[in-house]
């Protein structure tokens, strides 16, 4: 960072500023040092809670993204209530440039990382795929197209592998492809059965938040990984999505993320999932989800070994508290 960045001249502004992040000036995009605090704050915030700059039109999920912004970078709220205009339009730049970069980052490496995780280890991929030009990825390849085809869809049907290719079947982002279940296979009565827990997407999890090469090893955060760095200790359902929607995108034939591109519809995919993930009628599944996924990239945290056996002592105890509250209740009604 740059003695200008740190040390703003009294020219900047009439009051004292101190060399926090919080309370450095106004400065010109150009100037903005991809080294700064709020910068890299961004980075991850944008991994973890919202995949595109706007917010989403519901009214309580803009409140709930607003306050874990808050709460994840101490000062935030006085900068932003205090601070004066400049400086609330300042920060806004510094989280967004933040997470911006962060998601071109991930785009890019992922597009050459998910290549290595589509066969089993030591098996090549026929045809093989190229690394940089993405025009035989997609439905225009027999791995990518199995992968991406939607759940209910038959890609093994010529005529529905022949129609996807061509782009007569649109596929909408609220149609979830194959590649989100484990195994990659879709019961139909059990539609929840496997959601969310395929192999290449907790080897996508890893690339981006533990670091690329702890997706062969044991799971735990590296000192250098994202979540270390930002204290990141369970999976959060922002960065669920996040990193199902990128995977999503290093498979198709597309070659720009954008959230406007109507052929990936990578908005509407985004926030399918995460109406799910957030949807209070979904609790105990969702809960079961999220325990799963922290149990397997951060098994040596807190959150991940809070589950309590089955017939023991506490669970024994847990159980009669449960019951003599619900025999309470009735009695009041």
């Amino acid at each position: 960072m740059s003695g200008d960045e740190n040390n703003p001249s009294p020219g900047n502004s009439t009051r004292k500023r101190s060399a926090s992040a919080l309370h450095t000036g106004p400065r010109k995009k150009a100037q903005v040092n991809s080294s700064n605090p709020l910068v890299l704050h961004g980075r991850h915030f944008g991994r973890t809670d919202t995949l595109i700059e706007d917010y989403p039109a519901d009214v309580r999920r803009e409140h709930r993204v607003f306050v874990e912004l808050i709460d994840s970078y101490p000062g935030l709220l006085a900068c932003l209530t205090d601070g004066e205009e400049e400086d609330i339009i300042h920060v806004g730049e510094l989280l967004g440039k933040g997470a911006s970069g962060a998601r071109g980052d991930d785009t890019k490496t992922l597009k050459s990382a998910v290549l290595e995780w589509l066969m089993p280890r030591g098996q090549p991929l026929i045809p093989p795929l190229s690394r940089n030009i993405k025009s035989d990825h997609g439905f225009n390849h027999e791995v990518t197209g199995r992968l991406l085809c939607p759940a209910g869809l038959d890609w093994s049907d010529v005529e529905t592998k022949q129609s996807l290719k061509s782009g007569e079947t649109a596929v909408s982002g609220d149609q979830w492809p194959m590649f989100l279940y484990s195994g990659y296979h879709y019961d139909p009565d059990d539609p929840w059965k496997g959601l969310l827990r395929s192999e290449i997407l907790t080897f996508g999890f890893k690339h981006v938040f533990t670091s690329p090469s702890s997706v062969d090893k044991e799971p735990k955060a590296t000192r250098s990984g994202n979540a270390y760095l930002h204290g990141m200790k369970s999976v959060t359902k922002g960065s669920l999505a996040y990193v199902a929607t990128q995977i999503r995108f290093a498979l198709s034939s597309s070659s720009v993320f954008s959230r406007t591109d109507t052929v990936t519809d990578s908005e509407n995919f985004y926030h399918s999932i995460l109406d799910l993930l957030e949807d209070p009628d979904e609790i105990e599944e969702v809960n079961d989800l999220m325990t799963w996924w922290t149990r397997r990239v951060f098994p040596n945290s807190s959150s991940s070994q809070r589950s309590i056996s089955k017939n023991s002592a506490l669970a024994k105890i847990r159980e009669k508290c449960a019951a003599l509250r619900e025999l309470a209740a009735a009695e009041i009604n």
